[in-house]
């Protein structure tokens, strides 16, 4: 063998070596940039779900402004504001801490308070990613509050409820179920997105708050008839209903946590139940009432939207509809029947919508869950009681309910209590007739060139 050949094996072994004990490093260097990849990519999803969600806000804005009388849409539009800019220091300092902290008994988390850390990480996300779509979250479920109690809460009440709802109640049922030890994830309940967590607490928050409250001057007579205060501007109540829809491709899709294939099922599931309620709503009222009633259609796309954000990742597009169209229909008996029948003031039917159809679509979980799709969107692998799963998560779902029920309804009591002997919670007659825009924050929504006249009281 000549001495050129003897290289040549040489220089060829010792690549070879070199390759060998280099793969290791090469591996572990491609498999890093992989999760680099991933993190980045669920990262930039998280933050465009969340602000979708944070869009939410301007579409609730829309929603009471236009349901409610041209004389109190300035104070809508604050109370909405203030939702997210006190929702996001509350949550901030307190709410994230009970809701995601060390878990205490299932019942509430004890650390992270005041959130202040160097790149911390939560997962595959970083903490502070996961933070903001979390308080996006909480503010919504501060925001439904307003509807209810709507053109007559003083509004140093409702700062004050802000604070207690985005601090206190909100994170505490968002522990039980979102959390890991909490006591209802731990027995298996589903809530995929916030028909419970973030729908029936804000709805059950409002109903009480009407409740308390008192209805507002004219809304029922003397005789016991019902007098419709019509809202001011349906254009106004369309493009804030559009904008919570377009805000629910945050919402439902987002709650993945990452940029997964399941976004796909969760956007077809979202958009079929949001527009089977729309359409359920439009026609039973065109039936009922002879011609079709445009803003309770409205609250059926926003009922169908509701009812399907807990089961978006583990129903099929089939049980979206039916879910969605149950809600569109049950959206406009609750309204009648809390109106006319139980007698509570709620300007734009954020109990119907909010808790009646965040309980029902909590419930259709445990119906129509099917556990191939939550096995392959990454959630629990449960079937519902429709497709041979008995009735186990059924009772589960409804556990949840009632205990949420429950808590946020004696702990709203409590704060409309406290607030109502510290500060007072009504505002006065006349204060009503001359609207909280000017009673409240001393300005017009609109200008002497655009002027409503004031709504007179009914007797």
């Amino acid at each position: 063998m000549s001495r050129r050949t003897k290289i040549i094996l040489l220089s060829l072994v010792a690549l070879s070596l070199l390759f060998l004990s280099a793969s290791p490093a090469m591996a572990q260097g491609t498999t890093k940039s992989v999760e680099q990849i991933k993190t980045a990519l669920d990262t930039v999803w998280v933050l465009i779900a969340g602000s979708l969600v944070f869009i939410m806000q301007l579409g609730f804005f829309f929603l009471e402004g236009g349901l409610t009388r041209a004389k109190n849409v300035s104070n809508a539009m604050l109370k909405g504001a203030m939702d997210f800019c006190l929702g996001a220091l509350i949550f901030w300092m307190i709410g994230y801490g009970i809701m995601f902290g060390t878990d205490a008994g299932g019942f509430m988390g004890t650390n992270n308070f005041f959130l202040n850390a160097v790149n911390p990480t939560r997962g595959n996300l970083p903490t502070y990613v996961f933070l903001f779509f979390q308080i996006a979250f909480a503010g919504a479920a501060a925001t439904i509050l307003a509807g209810g109690i709507a053109e007559r809460l003083k509004y140093s009440a409702y700062v004050i409820a802000t604070i207690c709802i985005t601090g206190l109640i909100y994170p505490f049922v968002g522990h039980w179920i979102w959390a890991e030890g909490g006591w209802l994830a731990r027995l298996g309940m589903i809530d995929f997105a916030g028909s419970t967590v973030v729908h029936t607490v804000g709805g059950t928050c409002a109903f009480v708050g009407a409740l308390m409250l008192g209805p507002r001057l004219g809304k029922y007579g003397r005789d016991g008839k019902v007098n419709a205060i019509p809202g001011h501007s349906i254009p106004m109540v369309a493009l804030g209903t559009f904008i919570l829809w377009l805000g629910w491709f945050g919402f439902n899709p987002g709650s993945t946590l990452s940029a997964s294939p399941a976004i796909a099922h969760i956007v077809m599931t979202t958009t079929l139940a949001g527009a089977a309620g729309g359409t359920a709503a439009m026609f039973l009222t065109w039936a009922r009432y002879g011609k079709s009633d445009v803003s309770m259609s409205m609250n059926g796309i926003l009922a169908g939207l509701v009812a399907v954000t807990a089961g978006c990742a583990s129903v099929s597009p089939v049980s979206a509809v039916i879910i969605g169209t149950v809600a569109g229909i049950l959206v406009v008996f609750s309204v009648e029947f809390i109106d006319k029948k139980l007698k509570v003031d709620d300007p734009v039917g954020a109990t119907s919508v909010h808790c009646v159809c965040g309980v029902w679509g909590t419930l259709a979980v445990g119906l129509f869950a099917q556990a191939s799709f939550g096995r392959a969107n990454g959630i629990a692998a449960v079937n519902g009681l429709f497709y041979g799963g008995g009735l186990k998560q059924l009772g589960l779902q409804a556990l949840g309910s009632v205990s949420t029920l429950a808590w946020v309804g004696a702990t709203a009591a409590l704060m409309f209590y406290v607030i109502k002997k510290v500060v007072g919670i009504r505002v006065g007659d006349d204060d009503q007739r001359i609207g909280l825009d000017i009673a409240e924050h001393n300005v017009e929504a609109y200008p002497e060139f655009l002027q409503v006249p004031q709504d007179q009281e009914v007797a």
